[in-house]
């Protein structure tokens, strides 16, 4: 790729850009609220100024893909290896693609979708079943289609054994062919043509995208006349699929998977490589400095100067002025309506009919139920839990348990059922159901089901099942905790997301459970508990009963209700027998708050700099963080939103003294209220530190005064994208329900609001821009104010790196990933365990990154 870049030229892209964007190449979607006579009015003074620049419009134009030489197909398989950079050697990927039905061919592209469910939609599934829960020879088998005239179909097969690529491959196969050998599974196929429609409409419900997907297809590859568009107006496709016999299923995963060329990928994870890369580029660097000698370095530097000068002129005022900035005011935001039962009414009785039909159906309800009506045709539920009363020492244990939570056996009424049979249940009955951090609150877990409305006791009565009856069977535990600590070596080999993981170890305590599910912790964790899970599986379980006792106390629990209440049939009386049993006499514990669960490096930076050199990357990442604003009534919050989304803005400062200078591929600043710290992110540069102190001089020059704040360009534009920024928080019914339960009991704050905050953020001053940038923004970068933490290739950049900041006044420490991992405590009576760990782990700094999601 880089060999390529280097020998692109700026002409042949400019000839590609007025070949291909062209309006008989362009589709215009817009999804949302739309004035569709201002709208045509300003694309038709758009077209009119592009006329004389664009090709002529008569003239004639081979669309891709459709009317260019096709792509011909496979006519035998092939099987590549191909290396990649990586100090652990252990574990590698596997990637295997072929050739599907005409991607315009509705019924033929609905039967893709319900095979690849069949196949491999779930633990239950054929390939997930047997290569992943009972081989467990990988750790997961995922699968995704591209859209192309014939579609792409892709399986892809994570943390193999690096030693049994090739055998797990060819596993594959066997357990593919061998079961279109033997009859499908018509009644589990049919459950999937119900799943799938269902689940076409839910997301038609709820995603803006869904639609607008369709039409980005039929645009790329079907009839000019847009009648592909037709066939998103009924579902009869999966009518006609229904009526399919096993010999036609049967054929077709043969035609297009079973028996059909393809291509594998196998991917080796290679250190000499990792080495090779590294030294090959430092040699081409030395090399092309001979070449161009002194002379030649500054001339190409002079070139480069004058590039970004002509790069970095700033757009003239009177064009930007032309464009008109919509009022705030016109911004229609999606309301939804409360209702409350049980605890949730001590914030207050809700005055509307919804709250009436609640009051009708539970009076007397203990539980805390906090309602939002929509108009759906589905309801989603989430069981709220606090996690306070779980031991320190089993937090690392939730990875497992929230892991497992929907695929475990189950007694039932006196007799085991399976875990597949529990999946096969769920995926019946239900849209979707997931167990992971609650809305709101990292801090906290939240159980969520999607179903159709008449689903909704059926559901209660799974989550009771899966709640009390669940059996800790220590096969199940030892496979779960097998594919957890599998992936840590994947996940590891990510810079952006080890920043994000080493900051957990660092800013969060022991009893964050975002620290202790985080990455680093499962890397030491696991592999404790998995010897544990050999040796003694008894005392696992026990540790998971605890768990199960711990999490599921009436005083931990909160319930959110999402759906047409008018058509929901008994929305507080289902959950009764959910609570039999339960002492529902004690009181609600209080929402812990999430600054409460930060380190004291957390709740007060400015002590810490540490480097982290991964051989998986060739570039750099950096997150630092200050403090920020702890409440979301605080008078300078609007201020600070306004400062930040001035920053960040496209074409804004960050972007032209950062990327736009080619420092980083992205730079941003970000204020979470939640743990009261402000972050400022650096991903994928080639220098850190660099993009660093230009992203630090571009503050320091707006609050001297080189860098001048325009009202019009500053305000107005970074108060657009605050209004943005609130209007995709709540872009569906469910999102914005949500949003409400979030606003009024995870933040107590009031149902206006977001409306209050907008008055106030658009009062707010180009001096009190500037106030905040100089409060709160520039700390991020001064020594005893910021901590920071730098994921960077580790042959080159680390010392240029861990340089660059002790000539600013701060402290680096380089550091391996290892040396940020913890056990919470968790030893075993080995005396080898250590020695054992080193030896896996393959020397030095094969620590590497994965991706942590921000909190």
């Amino acid at each position: 790729m880089m060999e390529q870049l280097r020998v692109l030229t700026a002409e042949r892209i400019r000839a590609f850009h007025k070949e291909m964007y062209q309006p008989k190449n362009l589709c215009l979607i817009i999804v949302g609220e739309v004035d569709h006579t201002d709208l045509l009015s300003v694309l038709d003074k758009f077209e009119d100024t592009i006329l004389d620049v664009i090709p002529s419009p008569n003239a004639p134009f081979q669309r891709p893909w459709v009317e260019s030489t096709p792509t011909p197909p496979l006519q035998a398989s092939v099987i590549d290896t191909v290396e990649f950079p990586e100090e652990d050697e252990s574990f590698g990927e596997i990637e295997i693609r072929f050739l599907g039905p005409d991607c315009n061919d509705r019924v033929q592209s609905a039967a893709l979708n319900v095979a690849l469910l069949y196949l491999a939609g779930s633990s239950a599934a054929l390939l997930e079943n047997v290569l992943v829960e009972k081989e467990h020879v990988a750790t997961a088998v995922y699968y995704m289609t591209d859209e192309r005239p014939r579609t792409e179909i892709r399986f892809t097969l994570t943390s193999v054994a690096t030693e049994s690529l090739h055998d797990v491959e060819r596993r594959f196969f066997e357990v593919l062919r061998g079961a279109m050998q033997e009859q499908i599974d018509m009644k589990y196929m049919r459950e999937c043509i119900q799943r799938h429609r269902r689940n076409w409409k839910f997301a038609t419900e709820n995603s803006a995208s869904s639609f607008a997907d369709y039409v980005v297809n039929s645009f790329l590859f079907g009839d000019k006349n847009g009648s592909r568009l037709l066939d998103v107006a009924t579902l009869q496709e999966y009518e006609e699929l229904e009526s399919w016999h096993d010999n036609q299923w049967r054929g077709f995963i043969k035609q297009y998977m079973a028996d059909a060329p393809h291509i594998s990928v196998l991917g080796v994870p290679s250190a000499k490589l990792a080495a090779k890369l590294k030294a090959d580029e430092e040699a081409r660097i030395e090399e092309r400095k001979r070449q161009l000698g002194k002379k030649g370095l500054k001339e190409l530097a002079d070139k480069l100067s004058k590039a970004k000068a002509e790069n970095d002129k700033p757009i003239p005022r009177e064009i930007l002025a032309k464009i008109q900035v919509p009022d705030t005011d016109s911004i229609h935001f999606v309301h939804t309506t409360t209702a409350k039962s049980g605890h949730a009414l001590k914030g207050g009785r809700p005055n509307n009919k919804v709250q009436q039909l609640i009051d009708l159906d539970g009076m007397d309800s203990p539980m805390f139920i906090h309602f939002e009506n929509i108009n759906s045709n589905f309801v989603q539920f989430s069981l709220v839990i606090s996690t306070q009363g779980v031991p320190v020492e089993l937090l690392p244990l939730l990875s497992v348990y929230t892991e497992t939570f929907f695929s475990l056996p189950i007694d039932r009424n006196g007799e085991r059922v399976s875990f597949e049979q529990v999946i096969v249940d769920l995926e019946r009955d239900t849209v979707g159901y997931t167990m992971d951090g609650s809305p709101g609150n990292s801090e906290m877990l939240a159980i969520t089901f999607q179903v159709e409305l008449e689903k909704y006791e059926t559901a209660i009565s799974y989550l009771k099942e899966l709640t009390w009856n669940s059996i800790f069977d220590p096969e199940r535990l030892i496979a779960v905790t097998t594919r957890l600590f599998s992936d840590v070596p994947d996940a590891k080999r990510s810079g952006s997301g080890m920043v994000g993981g080493v900051r957990y170890m660092v800013q969060y305590a022991p009893e964050s459970i975002v620290r202790a599910r985080s990455t680093l912790v499962r890397a030491k964790y696991l592999k404790r508990i998995s010897k544990l899970l050999a040796k003694d599986p008894e005392s696992v379980v026990q540790r998971m009963e605890l768990i199960r006792k711990a999490l599921f106390q009436p005083e931990n629990l909160r319930i959110l209700v999402i759906g047409d209440l008018e058509r929901l049939p008994n929305p507080v009386s289902s959950w009764k027998p959910y609570i039999e049993g339960l002492d529902m006499s004690k009181p609600l514990l209080p929402l812990v708050k999430q600054s409460e669960r930060l380190s004291d490096a957390g709740k007060a930076p400015g002590q810490l700099t540490y480097i982290v050199p991964m051989p998986t990357i060739d570039t750099s990442h950096v997150n630092a963080s200050a403090n920020g604003l702890n409440c979301y009534d605080h008078p300078k919050l609007p201020a600070l939103m306004v400062a930040i989304a001035y920053m960040n803005a496209v074409e804004g400062p960050l972007w032209v003294a950062v990327r736009g200078t080619g420092l980083a591929y992205g730079a941003s600043f970000r204020h979470n209220v939640e743990t009261c710290l402000i972050h400022f992110n650096i991903y994928r540069s080639p220098n850190g530190f660099k993009a660093f102190e230009a992203a630090k001089k571009i503050v320091d020059d707006h609050l001297s005064g080189v860098a001048v704040l325009d009202p019009m360009m500053s305000l107005e534009g970074a108060i657009s994208t605050i209004v943005a920024g609130f209007a995709n928080e709540q872009a569906t019914y469910i999102l914005s329900a949500q949003e409400s339960y979030i606003r009024q009991v995870i933040r107590n704050l009031p149902p206006d609001y977001k409306e209050a905050l907008l008055k106030k953020v658009r009062a707010v001053t180009i001096d009190q821009l500037k106030e905040s940038l100089r409060e709160m923004v520039f700390p991020v970068f001064t020594p005893g104010s910021s901590d920071i933490v730098v994921t960077c290739e580790y042959r080159v950049l680390e010392e240029r790196i861990k340089t660059g900041f002790e000539s600013l006044g701060f402290k680096p420490e380089v550091q391996p990933l290892k040396y940020f991992e913890d056990d919470y405590g968790l030893q075993l009576d080995d005396e080898e365990e250590d020695e054992d760990e080193d030896d896996e782990d393959g020397g030095l700094d094969s620590d590497t990154g994965s991706d942590e999601d921000e909190e």
